[in-house]
C-alpha cells in the first residue's frame, strides 16, 4: 500500500482539515516532529487505505517527554496548584470532549472502524463523563489520623496521620479498541491525583489521542503535564515502560505484552497496573428470559467487532435450551449488516488492522480443524477492508484453542452445561478472570454463581455495562489493579505515614 494520502474520498469532509495538517507529538506543551524525522501510516480499516501519517516517536522522544513530565511534576505549576484548580481544568477537558463529540466520534470510526453511532454514544460520551467524574475526586483525596498504642514506649503520646500523595511521572500505554475512552480511563485519575503523564497511544489508532491532546491544551492543562508520544510498542512503548525516571506505568492490552511490561518495569521497580486480556464466560440458565438472554449474548460478543477484553466469548447454555439459544444467537449473527462505520445501517464494522484480521482468521481455521462447527459465520468477507463474519461455533470443547485463548474478534464458542456445580467449574476453567455474565430469573442462584466466579466484573441479566463510578479490572492473568471508580485513584497515589511525638 502506498503511503500517499492523496486519495481520501472515503473520509468525511469534516475531518479533512484535521487529517491534512501534520500529525505531530505533544511534548512540553509543543507539537513537535519525532527527533528521527520518521513517520508512519495510519489506515482506515474499512477500506485498507492510508488516511494520515503520524510522527514515529522512539526512545529519544520518550526521553524528552519524560523530562518534561518530571519538570512539570517536580517544579511546574501543576505541583503548586490547589486540588480545586486541578478539578476545574479536568472538568473543562470533559466539556471540550462533549462539545467536539461529532468530530471525535468520526475520528474513532475512521481510525478504528466501529459504527459511528456506537463511537458517539459509548466511546465519546463515556470519555467525557470519565473526566467529569474524576474532576470531582480531585478535591476529595485525603489521609486519616491514627491513634497509636506503642507498647515499648509507655506513657508517650503521639500524633500520627497519613498523607495521600501522587506517585509522580506516569507512563500510560493504551490500546486500539477504544482509543479515546481508554485514554480517558488512564488520564482522568492520574490528573485528579496530581500526577504528570506520558501517554503512548496504539500505533493503529493514534488520531483521537492527538485531537484529545489539542483539547487538553485548550482546557489550560499546563505544559508538560500531559505529553503524547505516538509510535510503536516495540520502540516507544518499551522505552516508556523501562524508563528509570518514570515512577509508574499503566498498560491496557494483551496479557502477553503485559508480561513484557512487568519485565521492563523491573529496572527501577516502578509501580505497575495492568488491564489485560479475557476469555469471559457468559452463562444462560434455562429459567432465563430467553429472548433477552439471546440478544444479550449476541451483543456481548459482537459489540465493537468482538474487540473487547471482556467480551462474552465462552457461551455456556443449560442443556435443555442449548439448541434454541444457539439458533437465536446464530440468527442475529447471520442477519447483521457489515460495512463502513459511517453507513448508518452498519451493525458491525471491520477489525482494526490486517494483523488482527489474520489473527482472527487463523482462529477460525483452527476451530474448524479442531472439530468445532460454525452455526453462523466462520469465514472472512470478500471485500476491501478487514471484515470477518460474526461467528457462532458449536460442538466446542474445553481443550480447543477457540475456548482457551483470547481471539479478540466476533467469535463465540457455545457449550452446554447441566447444573450449578458443573458450570462453576467450567466458568473458572481459564487463565483469565476479567468478566462474566449470568442470565437467570432466580436471583439467589445468580448471586451464588457471582460469588463463585473468579472475575473482576459480573453482569447479571445484562452485559457490558460500564460507568465511571464502577471499578473494572481482572483476576488471575487479566491484570493488576482497577480502572474507574475511586479504586482507580489508588493506582496513582502513595501513602505517607507521619508520626509526631507530643
Amino acid at each position: 500500500m502506498s503511503s500517499s494520502t492523496a486519495s481520501r474520498s472515503h473520509v468525511p469532509a469534516d475531518l479533512e482539515s484535521f487529517l491534512s495538517s501534520p500529525k505531530k507529538m505533544l511534548i512540553n506543551g509543543q507539537w513537535v516532529n519525532s527527533k528521527s524525522g520518521k513517520k508512519f501510516d495510519v489506515y482506515d480499516p474499512a477500506t485498507d487505505q492510508v488516511i494520515a501519517q503520524v510522527a514515529e516517536g522512539d526512545r529519544e522522544d520518550i526521553n524528552a517527554a519524560v523530562s518534561a513530565a518530571r519538570a512539570a511534576f517536580d517544579s511546574g505549576p501543576w505541583s503548586r496548584m490547589t486540588a480545586s484548580e486541578r478539578s476545574r481544568l479536568i472538568w473543562k477537558v470533559g466539556e471540550l470532549i462533549e462539545s467536539n463529540a461529532d468530530e471525535l466520534a468520526q475520528l474513532e470510526t475512521l481510525d478504528n472502524g466501529k459504527p459511528l453511532a456506537v463511537a458517539k454514544a459509548a466511546d465519546v460520551a463515556l470519555a467525557a463523563d470519565m473526566f467529569r467524574y474524576m474532576a470531582g475526586w480531585a478535591t476529595k483525596i485525603e489521609g486519616n489520623t491514627i491513634s497509636l498504642n506503642v507498647p515499648y514506649s509507655p506513657g508517650s503520646e503521639f500524633h500520627a496521620y497519613t498523607l495521600k500523595e501522587p506517585v509522580g511521572v506516569v507512563g500510560q500505554i493504551i490500546p486500539w479498541n477504544f482509543p479515546l475512552l481508554m485514554a480517558a480511563w488512564k488520564l482522568g485519575p492520574a490528573l485528579a491525583t496530581g500526577c504528570t503523564i506520558v501517554l503512548k497511544p496504539a500505533e493503529q489508532t493514534p488520531l483521537s489521542a492527538i485531537r484529545l491532546g489539542e483539547l487538553i491544551t485548550e482546557a489550560g492543562i499546563p505544559e508538560g503535564v500531559v505529553n503524547i508520544v505516538t509510535g510503536f510498542g516495540e520502540t516507544a512503548g518499551a522505552a516508556l515502560a523501562s524508563h528509570d525516571d518514570v515512577d509508574k506505568v499503566a498498560f491496557t492490552g494483551s496479557t502477553e505484552v503485559g508480561k513484557l511490561i512487568i519485565h521492563a518495569a523491573a529496572g527501577n521497580l516502578k509501580k505497575v497496573t495492568l488491564e489485560l486480556g479475557g476469555k469471559s464466560p457468559n452463562v444462560i440458565y434455562d429459567d432465563a428470559d430467553i429472548d433477552t438472554a439471546v440478544a444479550g449474548a449476541a451483543d456481548a460478543i459482537f459489540f465493537n467487532q468482538g474487540q473487547v477484553c471482556s467480551a462474552g466469548s465462552r457461551l455456556y447454555v443449560q442443556r435443555g435450551i442449548y439448541d434454541e439459544v444457539v439458533a437465536g444467537v446464530s440468527e442475529i449473527a447471520t442477519n447483521m449488516k457489515l460495512g463502513s462505520g459511517f453507513d448508518p445501517d452498519t451493525q458491525m464494522g471491520p477489525l482494526v488492522s490486517r494483523e488482527q484480521f489474520e489473527r482472527v482468521s487463523g482462529y477460525l481455521r483452527a476451530g474448524m480443524t479442531e472439530g468445532a462447527e460454525a452455526a453462523a459465520g466462520g469465514a472472512v468477507v470478500d471485500r476491501a477492508g478487514y471484515f470477518v463474519q460474526p461467528t457462532v461455533l458449536k460442538n466446542a470443547s474445553p481443550e480447543m484453542s477457540i475456548v482457551r485463548e483470547e481471539i479478540f474478534g466476533p467469535v463465540v464458542a457455545a457449550m452446554p452445561f447441566d447444573n450449578d456445580r458443573e458450570i462453576a467449574t467450567q466458568a473458572n476453567d481459564s487463565t483469565y478472570g476479567l468478566a462474566a455474565g449470568i442470565w437467570t430469573r432466580d436471583i439467589s442462584k445468580a448471586h451464588r454463581l457471582a460469588r463463585t466466579v473468579k472475575a473482576g466484573t459480573v453482569w447479571i441479566n445484562c452485559y457490558s455495562i460500564f460507568d465511571a463510578a464502577l471499578p473494572f479490572g481482572g483476576y488471575k492473568q487479566s491484570g493488576w489493579g482497577r480502572e474507574m471508580g475511586h479504586a482507580a485513584l489508588e493506582n496513582y497515589l502513595q501513602t505517607k505515614s507521619v508520626c509526631v511525638k507530643l
